[in-house]
């Protein structure tokens, strides 16, 4: 991840949770190839171009001397959404960062309770108040103490990970850091 200073990705969490990181592998612009991935691996079932893009980012976080992890959680669908779509891209994502860093990908301590409209037209303040009590951490015991790397698609108020960080914190994370596949500016 990069350093935190004039990190922009840092920068939307600084004095909201505290992180020990944050960071984006790819830069959203509209009509840009990040949004041809992005749409390919959310809207197409492409699978394998999620995991192979954590593949790759791990690689370059590694060279950049990244800092280990414990534990790898994904920001959770909602079972709905889950079934809608056939698999969540932000697990694939973290499944590659996992296979290449050997690093346990969780997908059971961290739920998503509650179905919530997308947060894709939604203002900075609606997004908010979308998720700001949708998830629950089911393991406290396994997170206590822990160094999480928590992973979403794509971060832009970063609203759903704030309401993430939240949780593993108050369930005992010792320190979190974030790895989207893509930054989007508002």
């Amino acid at each position: 991840m990069v350093n935190p200073v004039r990190n922009p990705v840092f920068d939307i969490f600084r004095g909201r949770v505290p992180l020990r990181n944050a960071g984006a592998f790819l830069i959203f612009r509209r009509g840009g190839i990040t949004r041809r991935l992005l749409h390919e691996i959310k809207y197409k079932d492409n699978r394998d171009l999620a995991v192979w893009l954590g593949e790759i980012c791990a690689a370059e976080l590694s060279a950049q001397g990244v800092e280990s992890v414990d534990m790898i959680i994904p920001v959770p669908l909602h079972r709905r959404k889950l079934k809608q779509r056939g698999y969540n891209q932000s697990e694939a994502f973290a499944d590659g960062l996992g296979a290449k860093w050997q690093v346990p990908v969780n997908t059971e301590i961290l739920i998503r309770k509650t179905f919530t409209q997308t947060q894709t037209r939604k203002s900075r303040w609606e997004r908010w108040r979308n998720v700001e009590e949708v998830f629950i951490a089911t393991n406290s015991e396994a997170l206590r103490g822990k160094k999480i790397l928590l992973v979403d698609d794509v971060v832009t108020t970063g609203a759903t990970l704030e309401a993430c960080v939240r949780v593993l914190m108050q369930a005992g994370a010792l320190c979190i850091d974030i790895q989207t596949i893509a930054f989007a500016k508002e």
